[in-house]
């Protein structure tokens, strides 16, 4: 499978940022900050960001469904936010790479949070991520040769508890906690996917996408 050429976001220009990753093919933006503003704003029917979507809905019994997904997925997206998520994208891609693989299209979250941690070396920091916490981290991996320096990369299974409403299908997450060089902060690369059965590339996709995470603006003058 040939990848194409990475493409600059607006973001990564931004002088007050303070991390910058590439995300790897197949992945779609969501705007966070549009989609779910602080408290007090209209309801979706009445935001003038989602009045072309609704718009499009053929008659009004649609539309009513459509207001009711769109609920629904934005008290997940404010969910996010109260966690500190800060970037989100939905991944899209056939399985049709590996051995096995039936062409059906497989479904991911990606999502980049922050979480205010105890001043320690990043190392230690690093390790502690992914003790006392539950669902207990499996598969845990040291990674001591990034660019960004030291990180963890784990798995968690959850499964729905039954009476919640929600369908028992297990979402397998994979995580990568990437501590900031100030010792203070740390980054939590999350990949989340029903399609348990891939999870060898889907822990591959993050372990690349941890690889080209950087503190540190890596754009030279010339290339912003």
């Amino acid at each position: 499978m040939t990848t194409p050429p990475f493409l600059v976001h607006d973001s990564a220009k931004n002088p007050d940022a303070d991390i910058w990753f590439a995300e790897p093919p197949g992945f779609i933006g969501l705007p966070l900050d549009a989609l779910s503003p602080p408290q007090g704003s209209p309801p979706p029917g009445d935001r003038a960001e989602l009045a072309v979507l609704l718009d499009s809905a053929p008659d009004d019994k649609c539309r009513q469904l459509l207001l009711g997904q769109l609920g629904e997925g934005l008290r997940l997206l404010e969910a996010l936010r109260e966690v500190g998520t800060v970037h989100c994208s939905l991944g899209l891609h056939r399985d049709d790479v590996e051995e096995g693989g039936e062409g059906q299209t497989l479904l991911s979250l990606l999502a980049l949070s922050w979480r205010a941690i105890a001043t320690a070396p990043p190392a230690v920091t690093a390790a502690r991520a992914v003790t006392s916490q539950a669902p207990p981290h499996t598969r845990i991996e040291y990674l001591e040769d990034l660019p960004c320096g030291p990180a963890t990369l784990s798995e968690t299974l959850r499964t729905p508890a039954a009476g919640d409403g929600l369908v028992r299908q297990a979402l397998l997450q994979v995580h990568a906690h990437l501590p900031h060089p100030d010792g203070k902060r740390l980054a939590v690369l999350t990949l989340s996917t029903t399609a348990v059965g891939r999870r060898e590339a889907y822990r591959r996709m993050l372990r690349q996408l941890a690889g080209m995470v950087s503190f540190e603006d890596p754009l030279t003058p010339g290339e912003a």
